[in-house]
């Protein structure tokens, strides 16, 4: 495939959720792509049949790719709340190919923000193009306009409802305004997971450390910036 087409986006605003056309969105690695880990320095409903199939056996988390120009299409899209300090959301979806996960969709649904939070609507449309393309939710992305780099105890929950469902579920956290770190991939730990199971907290609330003596969510291991895949964004709003 020519490299031309690589890293490429597509971008839909989608008013009504038809089935959308199948695309091809893993290219053959060309020469000059390249694959990079993500480092510290680098800066709610059940499960579907899918994912209950495929995820049942236990094992390591399966790595996950994302797209090179994922966090920057995002902040594009996000800019116009941004400039007024609201959050903007949106989902992953990815595919499982020979036991690794690509992130290859975007999904901005409709929302309700503050500065603060952020709270997707109609969830069924969001669904809807995740089953109807066979792709799994494999986390979130949001923007903490005027906040610093970190997951929120309502984010926290928000990153429980996805690792429930997929355990390799990535939360991304863009903080345009934070000098020091400008975006975080994390993931609840063993001992958050425990933690947030059995937490009844609504709105902004505090939660107990895990017994193991780890924090509550950690940065990602085996996660992987990926120049050779495409990206396709479907915006509900």
């Amino acid at each position: 495939m020519a490299g031309g087409l690589c890293c490429q986006t597509n971008v839909h605003t989608v008013s009504q959720t038809a089935p959308s056309p199948g695309i091809s969105l893993i290219h053959t690695l060309p020469h000059g792509a390249e694959i990079s880990s993500v480092s510290t320095t680098d800066s709610s409903s059940g499960p579907s049949n899918y994912s209950r199939n495929v995820l049942a056996a236990s094992g390591p988390l399966k790595d996950v790719h994302v797209p090179t120009r994922l966090m920057e299409n995002f902040l594009e899209i996000a800019s116009n709340n941004t400039k007024k300090d609201i959050e903007t959301c949106g989902v992953l979806g990815a595919i499982l190919k020979d036991g690794t996960f690509y992130i290859t969709s975007l999904i901005i649904p409709k929302q309700e923000s503050t500065s603060n939070s952020c709270q997707a609507l109609q969830e069924e449309e969001m669904f809807a193009i995740l089953h109807e393309q066979s792709f799994f939710p494999i986390g979130w992305i949001h923007t903490h306009p005027s906040q610093s780099c970190f997951m929120s105890s309502i984010d926290l929950h928000t990153q429980y409802s996805y690792q429930v469902m997929v355990p390799e579920a990535i939360g991304i956290v863009m903080a345009p305004t934070d000098k020091s770190r400008a975006y975080g991939i994390f993931r609840l730990s063993d001992g958050g997971m425990k933690i947030l199971k059995d937490c009844p907290g609504k709105g902004f609330h505090l939660h107990k450390e895990p017994i193991d003596g780890n924090l509550l969510y950690e940065d990602c291991s085996s996660v992987y910036i990926n120049s050779c895949l495409r990206l396709e964004i479907f915006d509900l709003r």
